[in-house]
C-alpha cells in the first residue's frame, strides 16, 4: 500500500507518472472530481501490488523469528519496515510493522438507512464483498414497546441474502425525529411492555427473513441500566441462533450515573450478545466546536477500558464514513460525506492539514464572513483505525452509513483485509 501526500506545485499528472498508475485509476480509488485539481495535503491512496502491512505488539516469549513466522514473513522484511527500532531488543508492548501474506481478517458491519430503495441497492451492490454483516435501519417502538417498520426493508433483505450479506433487523428509539430517553426509559421498566418489544422483534426478524437484529437505544435513563440487561439477555433467549448486535456509546470508564454512557454496564451486555459495537465516533459532535470525529488517542483510551469488559472477539469499533464541517463561533454543523469532505477541500482550494496525535484531517475555508472548519477522515486515518483493530485482535467494525460515499476506505478494505462472510465467523478465535 502507498498513500501519497500531495505537496505545493505536484499535479496528478506528475503523481501518475511517479506510481506508474494512471491517472483515471487514481481518481477512481480516491473518488476525486474529473477536473484534476489537487490540493497539498490531499492524502492520495495509490493502489499496487504490495504485501499487507500488519501491527503487531510484542508479547511476553516474542523473538523476531517468532513473530516473522506468526505472520509468514521473514525477519529481513521486518527490519526493513521499521528502521528506527531496535528490533535486537525487544520489549514487551512494543508495536511492530509486519509486512504479511497473512490480511487482516474481521467481520464488518455496514449500517443503511434505505430512504431511497433504489440507492441503497446500488450502494450494496458496489461493496456487498466487503461486508459480513448490513444492519437496516428502519424500526423504532410504540410507547407499549411494540417494534414497528419506519422504512421500506422488503428489497434490502432480499439483495442483502443474494449478495451473501447477512441483514440485521437495526431497532432505535427515534421518536419525533430524536433519540428519546423517555420512549426506552418507560418500556424497559415495564415488564409488560418490555416482553412487548422482545416478542414483537423476534417475531419481524423471523417473518420478514433477517438474520438477526442490531439495537441501537441511545440515551437509555442510568436507572434503567440493570433493565437493560435484562432485555438484552430475554431477546437473545428467544432470539436463538439468529444474531444479536448492540451498538453502545464510547466510554473510558464506567460511569453509571452519566445520562449518555450510565445505562450501559459494558461486561453485562458482552455477556449477554453476539456482538458488540462501541461507538468511537462523534468526539467532536454535531452542534460541538470543532473537532476531530475519532482521534485515535480517544480511540485506544476507550478500548483500553471496552477490552477488560467485553471479550475482544466479540468487539466491534466505528468507522465513521463523514465529515463535520462547522461554522466557527456558532457550532453550527453540517454533515458530508468522506468524499464530499475531500472534494470541498478541493473545490475551495483548502490546504488539508493533519493533526499527527488525533491522526485525523482537517481544513479551513471563509464563505463571506464565516470561517469554516472541517474535520473528516481519510485514506490514512482509516488505516490507523484498522491498525488498532489488528492491535487488539478485535472482531472488526461498523461503518456508518454505507450510503455516505468513502471511496478510499472501500479500496483499501478490498486489498488489504479479508472480510469473514460467515455470520459466525467472528468466534473463530473465541
Amino acid at each position: 500500500m502507498t498513500i501519497h501526500v500531495v505537496k505545493r506545485g505536484e499535479s496528478i499528472w506528475a503523481i501518475s507518472k511517479k506510481y506508474g498508475v494512471s491517472i483515471a485509476a487514481i481518481n477512481q480509488v480516491n473518488g476525486l472530481p474529473s477536473t484534476n485539481k489537487i490540493v497539498p495535503g490531499l492524502a492520495l491512496y495509490i493502489p499496487e501490488s504490495k504485501l499487507s502491512l500488519r501491527t503487531y505488539q510484542v508479547k511476553a516469549g516474542d523473538f523476531l523469528w517468532k513473530i516473522a513466522q506468526r505472520f509468514d514473513t521473514s525477519v529481513t522484511s521486518i527490519v526493513i519496515e521499521n528502521p528506527n527500532v531496535d528490533l535486537n531488543a525487544l520489549y514487551i508492548g512494543q508495536r511492530l510493522i509486519i509486512p504479511s501474506k497473512n490480511r487482516l481478517r474481521i467481520a464488518s458491519l455496514g449500517f443503511i438507512v434505505p430512504y431511497s430503495i433504489e440507492t441503497s441497492l446500488e450502494n450494496l451492490d458496489r461493496i456487498a464483498e466487503q461486508l459480513t454483516y448490513l444492519a437496516v435501519v428502519a424500526y423504532s417502538l410504540t410507547d407499549e414497546g411494540y417494534a414497528y417498520v419506519l422504512l421500506n426493508d422488503s428489497d434490502i433483505i432480499r439483495r442483502s441474502w443474494q449478495r451473501n450479506v447477512i441483514p440485521l433487523l437495526m431497532i432505535r428509539n427515534f421518536k419525533d425525529g430524536e433519540f428519546s430517553p423517555e420512549l426506552i426509559g418507560s418500556v424497559l421498566e415495564n415488564p409488560t411492555y418490555r416482553n412487548h418489544l422482545i416478542d414483537s422483534l423476534v417475531q419481524l426478524a423471523k417473518q420478514r427473513g433477517y438474520g438477526g437484529v442490531s439495537i441501537d437505544f441511545e440515551f437509555i435513563p442510568p436507572k434503567r441500566r440493570d433493565d437493560f440487561t435484562l432485555f438484552l439477555n430475554n431477546l437473545k433467549t428467544k432470539l436463538g441462533n439468529l444474531i444479536l448486535q448492540v451498538n453502545i456509546h464510547a466510554k473510558s470508564k464506567d460511569l453509571p450515573t452519566n445520562r449518555i454512557v450510565g445505562g450501559y454496564d459494558y461486561r453485562a451486555i458482552g455477556n449477554a450478545v453476539d456482538l458488540v459495537a462501541v461507538m468511537t465516533i462523534d468526539y467532536g459532535y454535531p452542534t460541538g466546536p470543532p473537532d476531530p470525529i475519532a482521534p485515535i488517542w480517544w480511540v485506544e483510551q476507550v478500548l483500553r477500558y471496552a477490552t477488560t469488559q467485553i471479550n475482544p472477539r466479540k468487539l466491534l469499533i466505528s468507522i465513521a464514513l463523514y465529515g463535520y464541517d462547522k461554522v466557527v463561533g456558532t457550532n453550527v454543523t453540517r454533515a458530508l460525506s468522506v468524499q464530499g469532505s475531500q472534494n470541498q477541500a478541493i473545490s475551495t482550494g483548502s490546504i488539508i492539514e493533519y493533526d499527527q496525535i488525533a491522526q485525523s484531517p482537517w481544513y479551513q475555508y471563509w464563505r463571506g464572513t464565516e470561517k469554516h472548519i472541517v474535520w473528516f477522515e481519510d485514506i490514512r486515518s482509516f488505516t490507523e483505525k484498522y491498525n488498532v483493530i489488528d492491535l487488539y485482535q478485535l472482531a472488526g467494525t461498523t461503518f456508518w452509513q454505507i450510503n455516505l460515499s468513502a471511496p478510499q476506505n472501500w479500496a483499501y478494505v478490498e486489498s488489504n483485509i479479508e472480510i469473514l462472510k460467515d455470520g459466525r465467523s467472528h468466534e473463530y478465535l473465541l
